[in-house]
């Protein structure tokens, strides 16, 4: 026996795989019905759609046995996705040096196999729709042709589970975006309103006086003014980026230089180069969305500076990968979170109540962005901390994903 050789592009077929949700799921009348009527075509007692997993032939349909899976190191349909024919025809498999001691051949009498590949819209090789008999034959022209035209039927109906589940998705959005913008209108009523008033009332104060020249006194009530005016705008700001943050995936992916990538970071967060960032890790470059990704830095770059009072400050960053993600850490000798904030700190409006270099505090949107761009990027994201002793956020994105 030969066993199937796994595709180069098995990461990437496997996901193809599991995006339609179809692994070990019941049997469903559509699907059955094809393996009934392609046994009946092409006069053989078994007729399957499978879907080979990591380790495992999962079928979907099986008609004529009475198990829905087998290993994957000994199934037919492993050398069907392998070849590059329309279709994998072993008339005999007693005679096939890839299977005379095959266990499906010796115990079941596997003798005779034809399979058609499952052929996704992306040209992942999902499993088979393949009949088996128990004696040697050959199908008919016509009988192979019933065969290649009811693969793609069972590939129409793997797209409508797909989109059925994408609509499931978009309603799942839909349904949080909207109980976010109600959240958000009940925050408006009280955060926003305590700001806007006191610009009202400030403004009022500086007219009653009314003085030519401004006074300490009349100087720190416009200093008060500014301070709420971008208290104000930087909520708003925020709010909106934490919306069109979906935007950044829409960006195609790229090959990107670490090197160059820390360079324009730092460039960005920290211009007069006041702060330390180093960077470690066993990667020089990778593919992914730059956009999206240069956003979670910044985003945790810029905590990490911010809330930070020590006279020197240290940023380091790690970027490694595997065999499925890209791993990055942000470390900080800054102020630290409190262990409190830990299993919420990623919620949208959830302020930890620590206050920033310029004794201001945050407006709790920016991890929550972090989270969401992480999220839709394939991966996760977590934290330790301790106050007085700085923070390390650890976060993953997967090197293949397919945008939620």
């Amino acid at each position: 026996m030969i066993a199937p050789e796994i595709p180069k592009n098995e990461n990437q077929r496997q996901l193809a795989v599991e995006k339609y949700q179809l692994l070990d799921t019941l049997s469903e009348e559509s699907y059955d019905n094809i393996t009934s009527l392609m046994s009946y075509i092409c006069q053989t007692p078994i007729s399957l759609i499978t879907l080979l997993d990591n380790d495992r032939n999962f079928l979907k349909s099986h008609h004529g046995i009475p198990f829905n899976e087998s290993p994957r190191e000994i199934s037919f349909c492993g050398h069907a996705i392998n070849s590059e024919d329309s279709i994998t025809i072993v008339e005999d498999s007693r005679k096939d040096e890839r299977f005379f001691d095959n266990p499906l051949v010796t115990e079941h009498q596997a003798i005779f196999y034809a399979g058609v590949p499952l052929v996704d819209s992306d040209g992942y090789k999902l499993g088979t729709l393949c009949v088996y008999d128990v004696k040697p034959r050959i199908l008919t022209v016509e009988q192979k042709n019933a065969l290649t035209a009811m693969a793609k039927q069972v590939i129409n109906l793997f797209e409508k589970q797909y989109q059925n589940l994408n609509l499931l998705k978009l309603s799942d959005k839909l349904k949080t975006r909207n109980d976010n913008l109600q959240k958000f209108a009940n925050v408006v009523t009280h955060d926003l309103k305590s700001p806007l008033t006191k610009i009202v009332s400030l403004s009022e104060l500086i007219a009653l006086k009314n003085k030519d020249v401004l006074k300490n006194e009349s100087l720190k009530l416009l200093n008060y003014l500014k301070s709420s005016s971008y208290s104000l705008r930087d909520y708003v700001d925020g709010i909106l980026e934490y919306y069109q943050s979906d935007e950044l995936l829409k960006n195609r992916q790229e090959e990107i230089s670490v090197h160059e990538l820390i360079e324009e970071l730092k460039s960005i967060v920290d211009p007069e180069q006041e702060v330390s960032i180093s960077l470690s890790g066993n990667i020089k470059k990778f593919t992914t969305n730059k956009s999206a990704l240069m956003q979670v830095l910044i985003n945790l770059t810029t905590n990490a500076i911010k809330y930070n009072s020590k006279s020197s400050r240290q940023v380091d960053i790690k970027i490694m990968e595997n065999a499925n993600f890209y791993e990055f850490s942000v470390k900080d000798n800054g102020d630290g979170i409190p262990q409190a904030y830990f299993n919420e700190i990623f919620d949208l409006f959830v302020v930890v109540g620590v206050k920033d270099r310029e004794g201001k505090y945050g407006t709790g949107i920016g991890l929550a962005m972090v989270k969401k761009i992480i999220t839709n990027l394939g991966g996760e994201i977590s934290v330790s901390s301790k106050e007085g002793d700085g923070s390390t956020f650890i976060f993953n994105i997967a090197k293949v994903f397919l945008n939620k």
